[in-house]
């Protein structure tokens, strides 16, 4: 069976647990951009506790273009601030020296389209992962796609993501000051 998703920013665990159930992805790329939704968004556990990272778009969130047409805003330095918290939380994290510098040079390939950046950094995160997954874009929007097709998409979202049953459980940097917090960004779990 193929799995139909969206294409998300530093995805949560279990949209990764979801991917590495499945051979074949179909990463949606003709919906229109969805806001609330992980597609430009990640959640780090910090010191104080659950830390949003969001990667800014021009025109808004409020745009009703396609997901590959929504462009990146680089007028702010939001990727200095994405970076500096990554160091600031993972600096104690046992792995995250083996990453760092690669994932910061992606980052500051500066891509023009959120898209783009989102399927770059999937890639190299199963990669690091060493997933054997065959990725393909979808080339139309369906709304019900054919019964062989299983449809994740906005399975995982801002406002349920910490309600599965089935989370994964790790050692965290803070979990012995805020607790164990579930579901965060896959660059957790690949960092500690």
């Amino acid at each position: 069976m193929t799995l139909l998703i969206e294409n998300q920013y530093f995805g949560a665990v279990s949209y990764y647990k979801m991917l590495f159930q499945n051979r074949y992805i179909k990463l949606e790329q003709y919906e229109h951009y969805q806001k609330m939704s992980f597609r430009n968004r990640c959640m780090i556990p910090g010191a104080n506790g659950i830390i949003q990272l969001t990667v800014p778009l021009q025109n808004g969130r409020n745009q009703r273009s396609l997901m590959k047409e929504v462009k990146i805003a680089y007028k702010d330095n939001w990727l200095l601030q994405h970076c500096r918290c990554l160091d600031a939380c993972y600096n104690r994290a046992p792995f995250f020296e083996f990453y760092r510098d690669e994932l910061f040079e992606l980052l500051e390939t500066r891509p023009v389209y959120l898209f783009d950046l989102n399927l770059t950094l999937i890639n190299w995160v199963l990669k690091k992962l060493k997933a054997n997954l065959e990725i393909q874009l979808t080339e139309e929007y369906h709304s019900h796609p054919p019964i062989e097709i299983f449809d994740a998409r906005n399975l995982i979202l801002p406002k349920n993501f910490q309600t599965d049953d089935q989370l994964v459980k790790y050692t965290q940097v803070f979990e012995d000051r805020i607790g164990f917090k579930p579901n965060m960004s896959i660059l957790d779990l690949l960092f500690c």
